[in-house]
C-alpha cells in the first residue's frame, strides 16, 4: 500500500516504517504545501509551536482540488483491493472525507465526538490528544467484518484521535487500510505511537501524509504584527484586517 501505481500521481517516498508522503518536489505537492499556513502560540487555539490551518487548503479552490484529486488517485489506483469505507474524524476529517468517498463511490462514515450523534454508538472510552482529554463514537454498523477502512483527518499529532479510531473500526470487525492526513507532527512521534500501540497490533498499516512537515518552512509563519488581538469584535474589523491579512 506504500506506492501508487497510476503514473498521474506523484512519487511516494518513505518517511519511516509504514510511513510514506508524496515526493515533496512535485508541482502539486509542493503547491499544496504553500497552502498550509501555521501560527504560533498567541494566535493559535492550543499553546504548540505551529498551528497549521487548513482553511489554507479549503480557502483555495485549486490547492483544495488537487488534495482530493491525489487522494482519490492514490485509492482508485489500488483497485480491488482498496479501501470500501472512508471514515473521518469530527470535524476536519469531514472536509476532506466526504468529497474522496464521492469520487470513489464508497461510503464515508462519521467518527464523531461523544454526544453528537444518534443511534446505538460504539465509543473509544476516553483518551487523551495534544489539547484535551475526548471520547469519539461510531454507529454500530456503520462498518463491519471484510471492510477496509481508510480513517482520515488534517494531521497525525500525538496518535491519541488517531488510534480512538483505530480501536473502534476494530472492535466493528473491521480493517484499517491506512491512516490519511495532510501532514504530520514528527516532534510528536504520532504515527510512532500507532505502529507499537497494543504491542504493535498495528504496526503494518500504513500512515499516509500528503505533506511532508519539513517542507513547509518558516514563510509559512502566519502571525500577525504584535499587538493584534487574537479575537477582533465585529465593530472593530476595519481596524485590524490590514494588519491580520498583510502576511496571508
Amino acid at each position: 500500500m506504500g506506492n501508487s501505481s497510476n503514473k498521474m500521481s506523484p512519487q511516494v517516498k518513505e518517511l519511516g516504517p509504514a510511513h510514506f508522503c508524496f515526493d515533496q518536489e512535485d508541482e502539486s505537492v509542493k503547491y499544496i504545501a504553500k497552502h498550509l499556513p501555521w501560527y504560533g502560540p498567541k494566535y493559535s487555539p492550543h499553546d504548540v509551536p505551529s498551528f497549521y490551518d487548513i482553511s489554507g487548503i479549503t480557502e483555495d479552490p485549486q490547492a483544495f482540488q488537487k488534495v482530493i484529486d491525489l487522494f482519490v488517485e492514490r485509492y482508485r489506483s489500488q483497485g480491488a483491493a482498496g479501501p470500501t469505507h472512508i471514515a473521518g474524524f469530527d470535524a476536519r476529517g469531514f472536509i476532506f472525507g466526504p468529497p474522496i468517498a464521492l469520487a470513489l463511490k464508497i461510503p464515508f462514515v462519521m467518527i464523531r465526538k461523544a454526544g453528537k450523534l444518534p443511534g446505538v454508538l460504539v465509543s473509544s472510552g476516553k483518551y487523551t490528544t495534544e489539547y484535551s482529554t475526548d471520547e469519539t463514537v461510531m454507529r454500530l454498523g456503520s462498518v463491519k467484518a471484510g471492510d477496509r477502512v481508510v480513517l482520515i483527518d488534517d494531521l497525525i499529532a500525538t496518535g491519541g484521535t488517531a488510534l480512538a479510531g483505530f480501536d473502534l473500526v476494530d472492535s466493528l470487525g473491521a480493517t484499517v487500510h491506512e491512516f490519511a492526513a495532510m501532514v504530520a507532527l514528527p516532534f510528536l512521534d504520532g504515527v510512532g505511537k500507532i505502529h507499537s500501540y497494543k504491542d504493535n497490533k498495528f504496526k503494518d498499516v500504513v500512515c499516509f501524509t500528503m505533506v511532508d512537515d519539513a517542507s513547509i518552512g518558516k514563510e509559512m509563519g502566519k502571525d500577525p504584527p504584535e499587538g493584534t488581538p487574537r479575537v477582533v469584535p465585529a465593530e472593530e474589523v476595519s481596524k485590524y484586517a490590514e494588519a491580520a491579512t498583510r502576511n496571508l
